[in-house]
């Protein structure tokens, strides 16, 4: 919005770079005074996690402190992200309008989870085949645009960039479906790491800034060659999307680092991983995610190797899931758990940057 009327005043205005840390500190800022006033307004309301609804007895015994602190801080983060990405952001941008459409159709069906939760003798809020369906129809709708469009634009878009080896695959009229496997997958992953104060929040700017550089090199033509992978025109705009994300993270942790405030609930876990899905389709790096966001991968896969234990062999591979509540009850304090998993994050943008250049054969 901002960019049409005021580009052709300011000169630098024109620049991803220049909208990105403008964009990014506006989201920052914003969240920092919206939460104070928000967090009043919850606890007023008596919005707070419910730590009853937990399986495990001991976990329950761990979180009792929990109980009382206020939950669906997502919503300040998404309202935040939404309304950067609507001032600093080129809105002829189909990738920046998916993005927008995206965060909002997921940040709608995290709300009516929490909603549910909160308000009704439901402790479960939405059942879960219901969300998967949702969660896979917003991502379907989002991966057919995205076909169509590369179809008539770029047909390279459909094509999974594999790094490392520098190939591409063809998927053909099965990228809709992959990339609908990306955004739920991601999404998912991401509210099963929201468990501990400041994790799943850390662990996710952590990634979105990684994913801000790449979406950013993405859409330069210069870049790309240098790096030999695939150039998507128009994706660097999603930079000040990924940057409002950093910004926006980092001022929720302010108040969700523990001692924690608030919670984001479902409302921010799920559009939040979604939007980090979305960005890596849109960079063509989605095979990048397990290294990037391999944090929640690992959470995600201790869940399952979880189930399947349990259902096949009656046993279980972990003291509990998500894996780190298995830390927990092998003694570790919470705020050295979240640290732990915060340096592995770093450690791990690091690794998927040295990765955009290697090739192995």
């Amino acid at each position: 919005m901002l960019y049409h009327l005021i580009h052709q005043f300011v000169a630098q205005f024109k620049y991803i770079t220049f909208r990105s840390a403008l964009g990014a500190m506006f989201a920052f800022i914003l969240c920092l005074i919206l939460f104070p006033p928000f967090i009043a307004f919850l606890k007023k309301r008596n919005i707070s996690e419910r730590t009853e609804k937990k399986d495990s007895e001991l976990l329950v015994k761990i979180h009792r402190n929990k109980s009382s602190t206020p939950t669906m801080g997502g919503l300040v983060i998404i309202l935040t992200l939404l309304l950067t990405a609507l001032l600093w952001s080129r809105l002829d941008n189909i990738f920046v309008i998916y993005a927008i459409l995206l965060t909002l159709g997921l940040g709608a069906l995290g709300f009516a989870d929490d909603y549910l939760k909160l308000t009704t003798s439901n402790q479960h809020g939405l059942t879960k085949s219901f969300k998967f369906l949702s969660q896979t129809a917003l991502g379907l709708g989002v991966g057919f645009g995205l076909w169509f469009y590369f179809k008539n634009n770029l047909p390279e878009g459909i094509q999974l960039y594999i790094p490392l080896f520098k190939t591409s695959v063809n998927l053909g009229i099965l990228y809709p479906f992959f990339v609908a496997l990306v955004i739920v997958g991601s999404s998912n992953s991401v509210n099963l790491t929201d468990g501990l104060d400041g994790l799943a929040i850390g662990c996710l700017v952590m990634a979105a800034l990684g994913y801000t550089v790449i979406i950013y090199i993405s859409g330069r033509v210069d870049y790309t060659e240098y790096l030999r992978i695939p150039y998507i025109p128009g994706a660097g705009e999603l930079t000040i999307f990924s940057a409002a994300l950093v910004g926006a993270g980092l001022a929720f942790l302010w108040f969700n680092a523990y001692p924690a405030q608030v919670f984001m609930g479902d409302t921010g876990a799920l559009p939040l991983g979604g939007a980090l899905g979305f960005i890596a389709v849109c960079a063509k790096q989605e095979l990048l995610l397990f290294i990037v966001g391999a944090i929640f991968v690992v959470e995600a896969l201790s869940v399952i190797l979880q189930v399947i234990s349990f259902r096949v062999w009656g046993k279980r591979i972990f003291r509990i899931a998500p894996i780190h509540h298995h830390f927990q009850f092998a003694g570790l304090a919470e705020p050295k758990i979240t640290v732990r998993f915060w340096i592995t994050a770093a450690i791990l943008i690091i690794l998927s940057f040295a990765a955009l250049k290697i090739e192995l054969f």
